[in-house]
Order: C-alpha cells, then sequence, then structure tokens
C-alpha cells in the first residue's frame, strides 16, 4: 500500500478508536467509594492496538472532541471547563500514557507482559498526573490527592491495565492477521 495511503489508514483507524474511547468513557462501574469508567481502558486500548504515533493521536482526538464541548468525557461530560478542572490532569494524562504506553510496547513487542507493563505505566502517569491537578485546583494537599485521587484507583486500574494488554495484544494481532493493521507499524519510527 502507498505510503500516504497509508497514513490515511492508520489516520481513520486513530479516529475511530477516539469515537471508541467516547464511547466507553461513558461506561461506569458504580463502587461504594469512588465510581469507576472504562475511559482509561479505552485509552490503554488506543495504544496497544495502534502504537505509540496513532494511539497517541486517537487519544488526542477524544481529548479535543471533548475540549471543543462534545460530551465525550466521563459521565458525558464535555467542554474546556473539564480540562482545566479537578479531574482535567487525569484527562490531559491519558496524552502523556498512550504515547508511553506505545513507545514501550515498540520498542520491545507487542505481546502480552510488556503490554502488560506499558499499560500499568501509562495507568500511573495518569493517576499521577491527575492527582497533581487535583491537589492544586482543588487546594488538597499532597496526602489528600493521593488518598482521593490515586489509591482508591490503583487495584482498579492494575486489573483494566491488564485487561487493555489482554485485549490489544489480541485485537492488534487479529487485525494484522487480517492484513488491516500494517506489521511495519511495531517499530514505527
Amino acid at each position: 500500500m502507498h505510503e500516504s495511503n497509508q497514513k490515511l489508514k492508520m489516520s481513520l483507524y486513530a479516529a475511530l478508536m477516539a469515537g471508541i474511547t467516547a464511547i466507553l468513557a461513558q461506561l461506569t462501574i458504580p463502587l461504594p467509594l469512588v465510581p469507576i469508567t472504562v475511559q482509561t481502558l479505552a485509552i490503554g486500548l488506543c495504544a496497544t492496538i495502534l502504537g505509540r504515533r496513532y494511539g497517541t493521536l486517537a487519544v488526542m482526538i477524544y481529548v479535543a472532541m471533548g475540549a471543543i464541548g462534545l460530551p465525550v468525557f466521563s459521565e458525558a461530560k464535555g467542554g474546556f471547563m473539564v480540562l482545566i478542572g479537578p479531574t482535567g490532569g487525569y484527562i490531559v494524562g491519558f496524552i502523556i500514557a498512550a504515547y508511553v504506553t506505545g513507545l514501550i510496547l515498540e520498542k520491545t513487542s507487542f505481546t502480552l507482559l510488556p503490554a502488560v507493563v506499558a499499560n500499568i505505566a501509562g495507568m500511573v502517569i495518569t493517576l499521577v498526573l491527575g492527582a497533581v491537578q487535583l491537589k492544586f485546583i482543588a487546594s488538597l494537599s499532597w496526602e489528600q490527592a493521593m488518598s482521593g485521587g490515586v489509591i482508591p484507583f490503583l487495584l482498579v486500574g492494575v486489573i483494566k491495565a491488564i485487561l487493555a494488554a489482554i485485549l490489544g495484544v489480541t485485537i492488534r494481532r487479529r487485525l494484522m492477521s487480517a492484513k488491516l493493521l500494517p506489521k511495519e507499524e511495531t517499530r514505527a519510527a
């Protein structure tokens, strides 16, 4: 396939994954202390399936859709105010998490163990950046930001990272077998 056609195809996959992320962000698992969304699982899928470049593009499209006001963030929220609010650090962190997750996979391999490690790294990045913004926007102490914005999400975050790794590697392999995803993307520049 011609390189410009390949870039267009991968960009379309990124847009599709942004849409899937918007849908998955609306799925919430109600827990006693904090509700858990499937949004972060979707971020891991973007990077695990599409790699660093196009996985990050997918997340940037998703964040941009929300920033302009589309109700794509969890609980059908949208708008720039969400990004500068208490939870905005998590959303901005998704972009960096997708990049780092994809980078780790490209430097190692798109197999299960590296995918688990990469997705856990992405989860940690998201939680840390989220807690930093939460601390400053909500005028919390570091202890309060960590106990309210990180600790409750660690166990579920690890579970979602493992699921993103398993699903992402499986979907990626199937797309490659069907020649819908190029093999060259595993070591993209």
